[in-house]
């Protein structure tokens, strides 16, 4: 699997203890969030036992979880292992519902929290990166999809990949958490072309000020960034309040 910072961070020891929710957790969220890609051969249980921290029999455990929630597959005998199944797109009818149970206090308040975290981790980004993060961030930056689910999962990748940047393995670890509690809804703006066009320009913007060391530039531009995202979550929460 190719060694990237995100990747990295997905199979780095735990910092909350070794319950086997936590690792379930780690591995659903880096699926989900397209870290790991569908098909993808997961470590032996003993080697991500060794990876995370964790004893072999945790371990096991949420590889089971994970086929129960249709996230991995496992396959006996030669060229057998455990395999990530990525679902395809999330289910509109499920979108849908998640807005509806959201109040517009809830959506601002995880704007301002994610906010927070991801101009924060550009800050940090611009005064650690190195060059091979910068290469990665211009790649991922400008990486197009012609359907919103594939727009998201790329749109998910460039945050994952700037936390990565900053060279702490807690700060990626909040970063895809975050993503992966506020889920599809958090990149609803990738839905319209419009939405993807301004999403690269923002990206070809903050990647810059990484680049030049300006942390406060690459701050502002990643929470107007971010600010664009969540007024878009807020629309379509209230488009489900008028139908």
């Amino acid at each position: 699997m190719p060694d990237q910072p995100s990747r990295r961070a997905v199979f780095a020891p735990l910092t909350q203890g070794g319950r086997a929710e936590a690792v379930t957790r780690r591995l659903r969220d880096a699926i989900v969030l397209g870290v790991l890609g569908d098909g993808e051969q997961l470590p032996s249980e003993v080697d991500l036992a060794e990876a995370l921290g964790v004893a072999p029999v945790t371990a096991r455990e949420s590889l089971q979880s994970l086929r129960e929630l249709g996230l991995v597959t496992t396959r006996r005998g030669r060229g057998g292992g455990s395999f990530v199944c990525a679902p395809e797109k999330p289910d509109p009818s499920l979108i849908r519902g998640r807005l509806a149970e959201l109040s517009l206090i809830d959506i601002r308040d995880f704007g301002d929290f994610y906010t927070a975290i991801a101009g924060a981790a550009a800050a940090l980004a611009a005064e650690r990166a190195a060059g091979e993060d910068l290469e990665r961030l211009r790649e991922v930056g400008v990486r197009r999809a012609t359907d919103p689910g594939g727009s998201r999962r790329a749109e998910a990748q460039f945050h994952l990949e700037i936390a990565a940047a900053t060279q702490s393995a807690r700060m990626t670890s909040e970063e895809m958490r975050l993503q992966a509690e506020f889920g599809p809804l958090l990149w609803l703006s990738m839905g319209s072309p419009e939405g993807r066009a301004r999403s690269e320009s923002d990206h070809a913007g903050i990647v810059a000020a990484i680049a030049a060391g300006d942390r406060d530039r690459a701050r502002a531009l990643t929470a107007e960034h971010v600010g664009r995202a969540i007024d878009a979550v807020v629309r379509a929460r209230l488009e489900v309040v008028d139908d």
